[in-house]
Protein backbone atom coordinates (compact mmCIF):
# COMPACT_ATOMS: atom_id res chain seq x y z
CA UNK A 1 0.00 0.00 0.00
CA UNK A 2 1.51 3.27 -1.11
CA UNK A 3 3.02 5.30 2.21
CA UNK A 4 3.13 9.56 2.56
CA UNK A 5 4.02 11.46 5.09
CA UNK A 6 1.18 14.08 6.13
CA UNK A 7 0.91 16.97 8.96
CA UNK A 8 -1.64 16.52 11.33
CA UNK A 9 -3.59 19.74 10.48
CA UNK A 10 -4.00 18.37 7.52
CA UNK A 11 -6.16 15.16 9.83
CA UNK A 12 -10.16 16.91 10.96
CA UNK A 13 -12.58 13.69 12.12
CA UNK A 14 -12.46 10.35 9.61
CA UNK A 15 -10.60 13.10 6.80
CA UNK A 16 -7.43 13.46 5.87
CA UNK A 17 -6.31 15.62 2.96
CA UNK A 18 -3.21 15.97 0.83
CA UNK A 19 -2.52 19.32 -0.33
CA UNK A 20 1.72 18.89 -0.40
CA UNK A 21 2.51 18.87 -4.47
CA UNK A 22 5.33 16.25 -4.39
CA UNK A 23 2.46 13.97 -2.74
CA UNK A 24 0.30 14.75 -5.78
CA UNK A 25 2.31 14.22 -7.99
CA UNK A 26 3.74 10.77 -6.68
CA UNK A 27 -0.24 9.79 -6.18
CA UNK A 28 -2.11 11.41 -9.24
CA UNK A 29 0.48 11.00 -12.12
CA UNK A 30 3.45 8.56 -10.75
CA UNK A 31 0.89 5.94 -9.42
CA UNK A 32 -2.18 7.01 -11.48
CA UNK A 33 -4.46 6.20 -8.35
CA UNK A 34 -7.90 6.87 -8.31
CA UNK A 35 -11.09 7.20 -6.07
CA UNK A 36 -12.22 4.10 -3.84
CA UNK A 37 -7.76 2.66 -3.67
CA UNK A 38 -6.35 3.09 -0.80
CA UNK A 39 -3.61 5.15 1.05
CA UNK A 40 -1.52 4.76 3.95
CA UNK A 41 -0.50 7.73 5.60
CA UNK A 42 1.49 9.05 8.43
CA UNK A 43 1.92 12.34 10.24
CA UNK A 44 4.63 14.05 12.57
CA UNK A 45 3.27 12.29 15.76
CA UNK A 46 3.62 8.88 14.49
CA UNK A 47 -0.24 8.24 14.04
CA UNK A 48 -0.71 5.91 10.68
CA UNK A 49 -4.23 6.16 9.13
CA UNK A 50 -5.69 3.52 6.42
CA UNK A 51 -7.86 5.71 3.66
CA UNK A 52 -9.81 4.92 1.37
CA UNK A 53 -9.40 8.01 -1.44
CA UNK A 54 -12.87 9.91 -1.94
CA UNK A 55 -11.93 12.83 -4.65
CA UNK A 56 -9.11 13.48 -6.70
CA UNK A 57 -8.79 17.39 -7.76
CA UNK A 58 -5.88 19.27 -9.34
CA UNK A 59 -4.69 20.65 -6.06
CA UNK A 60 -6.14 18.01 -3.20
CA UNK A 61 -6.79 14.52 -2.71
CA UNK A 62 -9.62 14.17 0.15
CA UNK A 63 -9.65 10.46 1.69
CA UNK A 64 -11.22 9.10 4.64
CA UNK A 65 -10.20 7.18 7.36
CA UNK A 66 -10.61 4.21 8.55
CA UNK A 67 -8.43 3.13 10.76
CA UNK A 68 -5.92 5.11 12.64
CA UNK A 69 -2.98 3.86 15.05
CA UNK A 70 0.36 4.54 16.40
CA UNK A 71 3.20 3.29 14.23
CA UNK A 72 5.26 0.67 15.09
CA UNK A 73 7.57 1.16 12.27
CA UNK A 74 10.77 2.70 14.71
CA UNK A 75 13.46 1.50 16.83
CA UNK A 76 12.92 2.32 20.53
CA UNK A 77 16.28 3.96 21.31
CA UNK A 78 17.76 6.88 19.47
CA UNK A 79 20.68 5.22 16.28
CA UNK A 80 22.95 7.73 14.37
CA UNK A 81 25.38 6.76 11.96
CA UNK A 82 28.57 8.62 11.75
CA UNK A 83 30.33 7.61 8.05
CA UNK A 84 33.00 8.96 6.01
CA UNK A 85 30.98 9.35 2.67
CA UNK A 86 31.59 6.84 -0.21
CA UNK A 87 31.76 7.53 -4.19
CA UNK A 88 28.53 7.78 -5.82
CA UNK A 89 26.40 5.09 -5.80
CA UNK A 90 27.82 3.08 -2.70
CA UNK A 91 26.93 6.49 -0.50
CA UNK A 92 23.28 6.12 -2.22
CA UNK A 93 22.89 3.10 -0.94
CA UNK A 94 24.07 3.05 2.67
CA UNK A 95 21.79 6.01 2.66
CA UNK A 96 19.15 3.79 1.71
CA UNK A 97 20.16 0.83 3.48
CA UNK A 98 20.20 2.67 7.38
CA UNK A 99 17.18 4.44 6.62
CA UNK A 100 15.49 1.15 6.61
CA UNK A 101 17.32 -0.23 9.46
CA UNK A 102 16.17 2.44 11.42
CA UNK A 103 18.71 5.41 12.27
CA UNK A 104 17.46 8.33 13.57
CA UNK A 105 20.14 10.23 11.82
CA UNK A 106 23.34 10.28 9.51
CA UNK A 107 26.90 12.29 10.16
CA UNK A 108 28.68 12.44 6.96
CA UNK A 109 31.95 12.53 8.82
CA UNK A 110 35.40 13.84 6.87
CA UNK A 111 38.02 11.60 8.02
CA UNK A 112 41.95 11.31 6.90
CA UNK A 113 41.46 8.59 4.22
CA UNK A 114 37.87 10.22 2.88
CA UNK A 115 36.99 9.40 -0.69
CA UNK A 116 35.47 12.97 -1.21
CA UNK A 117 36.56 15.98 -1.33
CA UNK A 118 34.77 18.33 1.69
CA UNK A 119 32.92 20.65 -1.30
CA UNK A 120 31.90 17.73 -3.05
CA UNK A 121 30.03 16.46 0.11
CA UNK A 122 28.77 19.02 1.11
CA UNK A 123 26.89 19.45 -2.32
CA UNK A 124 25.34 15.83 -1.93
CA UNK A 125 23.67 16.86 1.52
CA UNK A 126 20.99 17.59 -0.18
CA UNK A 127 20.52 14.77 -2.07
CA UNK A 128 21.58 12.04 0.55
CA UNK A 129 18.18 13.80 2.27
CA UNK A 130 16.11 13.38 -0.53
CA UNK A 131 17.60 9.25 -1.01
CA UNK A 132 16.36 8.86 2.59
CA UNK A 133 13.15 10.52 2.51
CA UNK A 134 12.64 8.25 -0.35
CA UNK A 135 13.71 5.21 1.47
CA UNK A 136 11.35 6.46 4.49
CA UNK A 137 8.13 6.48 2.09
CA UNK A 138 9.16 2.57 0.82
CA UNK A 139 9.68 1.11 3.77
CA UNK A 140 6.87 2.87 5.63
CA UNK A 141 8.82 4.65 8.25
CA UNK A 142 7.73 6.64 11.17
CA UNK A 143 9.24 9.40 10.35
CA UNK A 144 11.93 10.62 8.00
CA UNK A 145 15.74 10.67 9.35
CA UNK A 146 18.03 13.41 8.86
CA UNK A 147 20.86 13.86 7.05
CA UNK A 148 23.12 16.07 9.08
CA UNK A 149 25.79 19.24 7.54
CA UNK A 150 29.42 18.10 7.26
CA UNK A 151 31.56 17.49 10.50
CA UNK A 152 34.26 15.73 12.12
CA UNK A 153 34.54 12.31 14.26
CA UNK A 154 36.72 14.73 17.00
CA UNK A 155 33.79 17.63 16.92
CA UNK A 156 30.83 15.10 16.70
CA UNK A 157 31.92 13.36 19.75
CA UNK A 158 32.70 16.63 21.83
CA UNK A 159 29.59 18.51 20.70
CA UNK A 160 26.81 16.29 20.62
CA UNK A 161 25.59 13.88 23.45
CA UNK A 162 25.66 10.15 23.47
CA UNK A 163 24.86 7.56 26.07
CA UNK A 164 26.91 5.02 24.13
CA UNK A 165 29.62 5.78 21.43
CA UNK A 166 30.47 2.82 19.00
CA UNK A 167 33.23 2.77 16.46
CA UNK A 168 33.73 -0.27 14.70
CA UNK A 169 36.86 -0.99 13.66
CA UNK A 170 39.10 -3.09 11.10
CA UNK A 171 42.70 -3.47 12.66
CA UNK A 172 42.53 -2.41 16.44
CA UNK A 173 39.53 -3.90 18.34
CA UNK A 174 38.94 -4.21 22.15
CA UNK A 175 36.01 -6.48 21.94
CA UNK A 176 32.81 -7.96 19.91
CA UNK A 177 29.14 -6.15 20.26
CA UNK A 178 28.44 -8.67 22.22
CA UNK A 179 30.90 -8.31 24.76
CA UNK A 180 30.22 -4.77 25.01
CA UNK A 181 26.40 -5.39 25.47
CA UNK A 182 26.77 -7.47 28.02
CA UNK A 183 29.14 -5.23 29.91
CA UNK A 184 26.44 -2.31 29.43
CA UNK A 185 23.15 -3.42 28.13
CA UNK A 186 21.87 -0.86 25.79
CA UNK A 187 18.71 0.98 27.05
CA UNK A 188 15.56 2.19 26.15
CA UNK A 189 15.75 5.53 25.02
CA UNK A 190 19.29 5.65 24.95
CA UNK A 191 21.55 7.69 22.10
CA UNK A 192 23.94 5.63 20.59
CA UNK A 193 26.28 6.62 18.00
CA UNK A 194 27.67 3.83 15.54
CA UNK A 195 30.94 5.05 13.57
CA UNK A 196 32.19 3.48 10.46
CA UNK A 197 35.38 4.50 8.57
CA UNK A 198 36.20 4.97 4.49
CA UNK A 199 37.30 2.53 2.39
CA UNK A 200 40.56 2.81 3.41
CA UNK A 201 40.31 2.84 7.17
CA UNK A 202 40.42 4.97 10.41
CA UNK A 203 44.48 6.41 10.21
CA UNK A 204 46.74 6.12 13.65
CA UNK A 205 45.47 9.33 14.55
CA UNK A 206 41.73 8.39 14.64
CA UNK A 207 42.62 5.15 16.51
CA UNK A 208 44.22 7.35 18.71
CA UNK A 209 41.38 9.48 19.63
CA UNK A 210 39.12 6.63 19.85
CA UNK A 211 41.67 5.65 22.53
CA UNK A 212 42.01 9.03 24.37
CA UNK A 213 38.22 9.51 24.08
CA UNK A 214 36.90 5.84 25.61
CA UNK A 215 35.11 4.77 22.69
CA UNK A 216 34.77 1.68 22.29
CA UNK A 217 36.41 -0.33 18.88
CA UNK A 218 34.42 -3.18 18.33
CA UNK A 219 34.81 -5.87 15.77
CA UNK A 220 32.56 -7.42 13.31
CA UNK A 221 34.51 -10.78 12.84
CA UNK A 222 37.77 -11.86 10.81
CA UNK A 223 36.65 -11.01 7.82
CA UNK A 224 36.98 -7.84 5.44
CA UNK A 225 34.11 -6.07 4.71
CA UNK A 226 33.69 -3.28 2.23
CA UNK A 227 32.13 -0.01 4.04
CA UNK A 228 29.06 -0.34 2.79
CA UNK A 229 28.72 -3.70 4.13
CA UNK A 230 30.05 -3.12 7.05
CA UNK A 231 27.11 -0.29 7.78
CA UNK A 232 24.41 -2.90 6.87
CA UNK A 233 26.14 -5.39 9.41
CA UNK A 234 26.95 -3.10 11.92
CA UNK A 235 23.31 -1.63 12.49
CA UNK A 236 22.28 -4.80 12.26
CA UNK A 237 23.85 -6.24 15.02
CA UNK A 238 23.48 -3.56 17.13
CA UNK A 239 19.55 -3.91 16.92
CA UNK A 240 19.51 -7.57 17.24
CA UNK A 241 21.69 -7.34 20.27
CA UNK A 242 19.18 -5.32 21.91
CA UNK A 243 16.28 -7.07 20.74
CA UNK A 244 17.63 -9.99 22.25
CA UNK A 245 17.98 -8.71 25.53
CA UNK A 246 15.10 -6.72 25.94
CA UNK A 247 12.69 -9.60 24.49
CA UNK A 248 11.90 -10.80 27.66
CA UNK A 249 11.08 -7.75 29.78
Amino acid sequence: MPHFFINSNDVTENIAKITDRENLNHIVKSLRTKNGEKLLLIDENKIQYETIIQDISKDLIVSKIIKSYPSKRFLDFDLYLAQSPLRSDSQTFIMEKATELGVKGVYPVYTDNCALKKDVITKKIEKWQKTMFEASKQCERAFIPKCFELTTIQRLVADEKFDKIIAFCERITDKTLRECFMETPLKKSEKVLVIIGPEGGFSDREFEFFKNSNIEMLTLGDLILKAETAVIVGLGNIIYEYTNQNKNI
